[in-house]
């Protein structure tokens, strides 16, 4: 696979305002009641015992609702109160890349990856469980994932690769694994790291037992061996589901490095004509577009 154009990329770099509005996130009618009943008894629940933990759930249910204006809200009012807990910081930062406020996210899941250093690496309980409700997400992971991305997001690949390298080294799990193998495989290839995007390639396979990260599976395979390649595209074009403007993503990426550029472009612009801009594929594909447009 040849990678030159990859490394073309590196010299310019791309950092968004904080200017985006908060658009509107299409939900089906049944979920957004779920999801409307679950920050209801959010409330409900601080309420009666207005600590720490009822109140992160808040602002994730507010999140999940599109309300990622009043999560930040709400996630900064416990940063007032809980100043040493490093959830708040975390949460605050994977909502502040939503808004595409990529410099201010670094900031805060810093201070998370601080406050956390010296304790115990717990599991994170799921706001929107997978199939069988177990999660797969550990609060350090989580942190170091979102400060891996937001890091990607602003060009800063040598720290991104750092904090995806420590999301490896952290992941207990397939699900955890392959989702931070599937960004720092890219970051590798675009660093001219060849050998370590190969190594890491390696240890893929579909033997791995996986619960909800099958997307992020799909695109490595296609790294690894495209034989794929049609049945992926007809199912791109075909569905529009958030696994696929994930894979989309991918897929764009893997034409970027074999030079295809008008391809990538093309599969870039289709994710950004989705309506599911909060999702991490639609912001990276905002931040590759702008790089192909300064590089034409």
């Amino acid at each position: 696979m040849k990678h030159f154009y990859a490394l073309l990329l590196i010299s310019f770099t791309y950092s968004q305002t904080c200017e985006i509005k908060n658009l509107f996130i299409k939900l089906p009618n049944k979920t957004k009641n779920v999801f409307k009943k679950n920050l209801k008894i959010a409330y409900e629940n601080f309420n009666q015992n207005p600590n720490s933990d009822n109140l992160i759930w808040i602002g994730r249910r507010h999140a999940y609702l599109g309300n990622y204006e009043s999560a930040i809200k709400y996630f900064s009012q416990g940063i007032s109160t809980y100043p040493l807990d490093a959830r708040f910081y975390r949460h605050r930062g994977h909502r502040l890349i939503t808004n595409r406020c990529f410099g201010r996210a670094i900031n805060d899941l810093k201070k998370a990856v601080n406050l956390s250093s010296s304790k115990s690496n717990e599991i994170e309980l799921d706001g929107l469980p997978n199939a069988l409700n177990i999660p797969t997400s550990t609060i350090k992971g989580n942190i170091y994932y979102h400060l891996g991305l937001a890091y990607y997001f602003e060009s800063q690949l040598k720290d991104a690769m750092l904090a995806f390298e420590k999301c490896i080294e952290l992941s207990k799990n397939n699900d955890s694994y392959i989702a931070a193998a599937n960004w720092l495989y890219i970051i590798y290839y675009q660093l001219n790291m060849i050998n370590k995007a190969d190594k890491l390639l390696i240890t893929i396979n579909n033997e791995m037992n996986l619960i909800e990260n099958h997307s992020y599976l799909s695109i490595l395979n296609l790294y690894k061996n495209s034989n794929d390649l049609i049945k992926i595209e007809k199912k791109i074009f075909k569905e529009e589901s958030l696994n696929n403007i994930t894979v989309a993503f991918g897929l764009g990426n893997f034409y970027l490095l074999k030079g295809e550029t008008e391809k990538a472009y093309k599969i870039y612009n289709l994710i950004t004509n989705s309506d599911q801009w909060s999702s991490f594929a639609y912001i990276g594909a905002e931040v590759m577009l702008k790089k192909l447009s300064n590089i034409k």
